[in-house]
């Protein structure tokens, strides 16, 4: 007796989802292992003692929304310094405790802006993010000054940060405004993908109307990516992160 085509479509979907499902999970439970060891590490170095952060939700599956355990004996101010440590990881969404406390966003920020500021400004002084001629795309060495630049930044989460994009006064201003603009979000892309959260981040171009001051508007030199740390906000969470007081 022959199988039916739709009963053969649907075995067949079935099996790719299966598949596909497996394949997820082996991906997913790579980032796991790497968010875990650095876990460890700064609550050791936030003097956590006995607490752990777990990377699974409550079937087992992996999370990048630690729940942490054993620390129902420490002071408040301890646990908090433990929740901020964890949650500053690259990758660490939304913390919470075992026991039913919320996460600690809600007391002073400790960020450094004018230091993450001066830190930034010291590495573009003698080099700039350079991009292929008329084009959006980064030159090699431009991608490598953007890693120092998202360690740089690093210090800074929580406060919003400005991507501008410039150019010379080549071509007509409407095509030089677009091009800046696609220039900064390629630079906002690029510092996602280095564990800068999107969120703190605002793109914008400028074409060719702010040269940098000595400089002819149609040098080569105008063409660059500046940096502002604009104003400090500490992250606030959502209501899934935020569980009820204990």
């Amino acid at each position: 007796m022959s199988i039916r085509p739709p009963l053969v479509i649907l075995a067949g979907a079935v099996l790719v989802s299966v598949g596909a499902y497996a394949v997820a999970q082996q991906s997913a439970e790579g980032f796991v292992e790497p968010l875990e060891e650095q876990a460890g590490t700064a609550i050791a170095e936030a003097g956590g003692g006995k607490v752990t952060a777990r990377f699974t939700n409550p079937i087992g599956s992996p999370t990048r929304h630690p729940l942490l355990t054993g620390g129902e004996g420490l002071p408040e101010a301890t646990r908090a310094r433990v929740a901020r440590a964890v949650a500053a990881i690259p990758g660490v969404g939304g913390i919470a405790w075992s026991d039913g406390t919320a996460r600690a966003e809600s007391s002073a920020p400790t960020y450094e802006p004018l230091h993450c500021q001066e830190d930034v400004d010291g590495l573009l002084r003698s080099r700039s993010v350079r991009f292929e001629e008329g084009s959006s795309a980064m030159q090699p060495a431009s991608r490598m000054l953007l890693d120092e630049v998202a360690e740089a930044l690093r210090p800074c989460l929580g406060a919003i940060i400005s991507i501008t994009g410039h150019t010379d006064e080549s071509g007509p201003e409407p095509g030089n405004l677009a091009l800046s603009m696609e220039r900064a979000r390629a630079v906002r892309e690029a510092l996602v993908r280095r564990g800068i959260p999107r969120d703190g981040l605002r793109a914008k171009g400028v074409g060719s109307s702010e040269p940098v001051e000595g400089l002819a508007p149609g040098d080569p030199a105008n063409r660059r990516i500046e940096f502002a740390v604009i104003r400090t906000e500490p992250l606030t969470p959502t209501p899934v992160d935020t569980p009820g007081a204990r």
